[in-house]
C-alpha cells in the first residue's frame, strides 16, 4: 500500500492535510532554497516545491506519494521570510493599503517512477492601510517569524487583512482545492 508524504515541517501544512481521513506521514526537506535570475515567481515556488518533492522521495519506498509545497509572497519582487525586525517592519509597510500575490508552489511525486506533477495556485490579497503602531504590535506578537511576507492570515494577521480573491488555503500554504484535484487526476487518490 502506497504511503501519503508531506515533504514539509510546516505545521500549517501539516494542519491543513490532517482536516481529511488520509493518513499521512511527515518528512522535512533539507533543501537549500535557492532563487535563480531569472525566474519567474510562479517558477521559483514551483521550482523549489520540486526540489523538496524529489530529494524527500529518495527516502521512500516505491509507489509513495510525496506531496512538497513552498509559498512566497509577491508585490513587485519576492518577499521571503523577514531576517529581523527591521525587515519585518519594512514587508509589512510595503503591503499594507495596498494589493500583493500569495503564489505556493506544489509538487507530487510517486517514489521511484517517473508520475511526477507540479503547478501552483495564486491568491490575490488587499492588506488594510496599517498605521506604524498597528505593524508594530503585530511584530510583537511574534507570528511574523518563519512567514513568507511577514504574516500569517490564518493567526492574528487576520485583522490586517482587506480582502482575498482566491484560494484562503493557498495562503495560509497548501492549496487544498487544487492538491485534491491533482491527487484524484493523476495518483487516483481522494483525499475524501
Amino acid at each position: 500500500m502506497s504511503k501519503i508524504i508531506l515533504a514539509s515541517s510546516s505545521p500549517r501544512r501539516k494542519d491543513i492535510l490532517s482536516r481529511f481521513d488520509i493518513p499521512f506521514e511527515v518528512k522535512t526537506s533539507s533543501i537549500e532554497e535557492k532563487i535563480y535570475a531569472g525566474d519567474t515567481p510562479k517558477q521559483v515556488a514551483m521550482t523549489l516545491a520540486f526540489e523538496k518533492a524529489i530529494e524527500v522521495s529518495k527516502e521512500c519506498e516505491a509507489g509513495d506519494i510525496v506531496i512538497a509545497a513552498d509559498t512566497i509572497v509577491v508585490k513587485n519582487h519576492i518577499l521571503g521570510k523577514p531576517k529581523n525586525y527591521d525587515d519585518a517592519f519594512c514587508m509589512l509597510k510595503k503591503l499594507q493599503n495596498n494589493i500583493h500575490f500569495v503564489i505556493t508552489g506544489i509538487a507530487v511525486i510517486q517514489a521511484h517512477t517517473y508520475n511526477k506533477f507540479v503547478s501552483y495556485d495564486q491568491t490575490k490579497v488587499k492588506m488594510k492601510e496599517l498605521t506604524d503602531g498597528l505593524i508594530k504590535r503585530y511584530i510583537d506578537t511574534g507570528e511574523v517569524w518563519d512567514k513568507a511576507g511577514a504574516y500569517a492570515i490564518q493567526g492574528k494577521g487576520s485583522v490586517l487583512i482587506e480582502w482575498i480573491e482566491g484560494d484562503y488555503f493557498n495562503v495560509v500554504g497548501l492549496p487544498i482545492g487544487k492538491l485534491q484535484s491533482i491527487l484524484s487526476t493523476y495518483f487516483h487518490v481522494d483525499l475524501m
